[in-house]
């Protein structure tokens, strides 16, 4: 890579305006936000930030009962945080890969780790995953996404866009490699204890995600280390 000068620097890393949206990439890792009114995001993905923008934490009421249980049983949980006034905030997650979902009264399943940020007019609610208590450390909790805007979801390095039908079968995942899948899947958990020492990071049962049916699932070349299989089972 040759040597930048000063003025070359700035024009090949400025801040680019090229969309109208509220969400736009800056790159495949950083993410402007034009907050107008209210946008979620992932709590403490604010890298930096212009304008008149207030930050508040997501309060008990406004996660919901169902939310709220689900989040006692897992132990975990999406943070978000509500930024709302005028302004620009610029997010970013651990250097994750971006990416930018338009739902159009769709329905999709993102783990809940790789959930950035949202729209208001997106709707999003904890599902928690079958026959998981006791596998994974922490348990496995999903969000799901619906309604009309934006999304963006993150994922590390490329992600991987699956078609699962009827007519192939079923697809296995790595629960800790598995990002999104659409919403008329309903994936279940199966266990292969001949694949112990094959998949995951665990010293258990082998943890699979079963899809099957009609629709896609994404996956990443990379395994999440906070849902790892539990010892103790």
């Amino acid at each position: 890579m040759p040597v930048k000068t000063v003025s070359e620097f700035i024009d090949a890393y400025k801040e680019k305006d090229v969309s109208a949206e509220a969400f736009e990439l800056e790159n495949d890792h950083l993410l402007e936000v034009r907050v107008n009114g209210l946008v979620w995001a992932k709590a403490g993905a604010m890298v930096a930030r212009t304008g008149q923008v207030k930050f508040t934490r997501q309060g008990i009421l406004e996660q919901g009962l169902g939310n709220l249980l689900k989040k006692a049983v897992s132990g975990e949980g999406m943070v978000l945080m509500k930024m709302e006034g005028q302004g620009r905030v610029y997010l970013a997650d651990e250097g994750k890969k971006i990416t930018l979902l338009r739902l159009a009264g769709d329905t999709i399943f993102v783990n809940g780790n790789d959930v950035l940020a949202l729209e208001a007019g997106i709707d999003n609610q904890i599902t928690m995953m079958k026959r998981v208590a006791g596998m994974l450390s922490g348990g496995l909790f999903n969000v799901r996404l619906s309604g009309h805007g934006i999304v963006a979801i993150t994922s590390h390095y490329e992600p991987l866009i699956l078609k699962v039908s009827a007519a192939t079968g079923p697809i296995f995942t790595d629960p800790n490699a598995t990002v999104a899948w659409s919403g008329n899947l309903t994936p279940e958990i199966a266990t292969d204890i001949s694949f112990k020492t094959l998949m995951g990071r665990g010293s258990g049962e082998s943890i699979q995600m079963k899809f099957a049916g009609e629709g896609w699932v994404v996956v990443q070349p990379y395994e999440e280390t906070y849902m790892q299989a539990s010892t103790n089972g």
